[in-house]
């Protein structure tokens, strides 16, 4: 069993169990239970629950691990024969979750 969620802006492929990486979610605290209402599409097996444009009644249950960042990247600019060269690092901040439960509606 699969599904597709919005968390934090992003849509993401999520099954029970799953450690994900979103965009920072700064306003929550590691061990905080999280729910997220916006399911686009629920698959078990061969059963496929597609919304227009959610799923009514779904949701995903889920705690935040920790927040972390992810790896240095190097943005180097540089113009020849100019002598200018400009040397910058970014470390972009994630919140890894732990997807706990896909909850599916009666209904659907």
């Amino acid at each position: 069993m699969f599904a597709i969620v919005e968390i934090a802006g992003v849509q993401v492929k999520v099954s029970e169990g799953d450690m994900v990486w979103v965009p920072y979610m700064g306003n929550h605290e590691p061990g905080e239970k999280l729910s997220f209402d916006t399911v686009y599409l629920i698959a078990n097996g061969e059963k496929i629950h597609v919304g227009k444009p959610i799923v009514e009644g779904a949701k995903v249950e889920a705690t935040l691990v920790e927040h972390t960042k992810g790896p240095k990247l190097i943005v180097f600019k540089k113009r020849r024969r100019k002598g200018f060269h400009r040397k910058q690092g970014h470390r972009q901040k994630y919140s890894v979750i732990r997807i706990n439960q896909i909850i599916t509606s009666d209904k659907s």
